[in-house]
């Protein structure tokens, strides 16, 4: 018997509700240069309780229509936009359960915040210098228009956990 997920591979996408699918799509594409892909929706069951079953939402929300995009060649976000009778709207902070952001790479940490302050989006700080197996890293969060965490990270020269990984591997051999 596996004793992890058999066959995973990678990150396939990952979904994230917005209040304003158009706002974050100009957010996305506009802002973050991710491609724009298709559309889907609306979806709702007005007689079952299949949206509750399958997707653990009350059972007459309202998946009012889904937006996808690739974002740096590869990563998919699948945007949502609900409408739904016990709808909270409030966001999740890193402390909460449930609590969550997006990670996002770049080469030039300090352009990519400047270009953030440019664009008139919070930048939550300023860049933090990792330590311990994370060193060679720099962050910062910043908000997405409607509120939702992101943080920017880059490590040209690699995380100090990557460089004891290879020394190890060189000395094994």
């Amino acid at each position: 018997m596996p004793q992890t997920l058999p066959g995973l591979t990678g990150v396939d996408h990952v979904g994230f509700t917005v209040p304003d699918l158009e706002q974050a799509r100009a957010f996305l594409v506009e802002v973050l240069g991710c491609e724009y892909m298709y559309s889907l929706g609306p979806f709702r069951h007005e007689d079952t309780d299949w949206m509750a079953d399958h997707l653990a939402v009350h059972p007459r929300a309202v998946m009012e229509q889904l937006h996808f995009f690739r974002c740096g060649g590869q990563a998919i976000f699948e945007v949502f936009q609900y409408s739904a009778p016990d709808q909270d709207t409030d966001q999740p902070r890193n402390s909460d359960i449930g609590g969550h952001h997006v990670a996002l790479y770049v080469d030039d940490l300090d352009a990519a915040v400047e270009f953030l302050h440019g664009a008139g989006l919070t930048v939550l700080g300023d860049p933090t210098s990792s330590k311990g197996p994370s060193e060679g890293q720099r962050w910062v969060y910043f908000l997405s228009p409607w509120g939702m965490q992101f943080e920017l990270v880059s490590y040209p020269d690699g995380k100090a956990f990557d460089r004891q990984t290879a020394l190890s591997s060189a000395r094994a051999q």
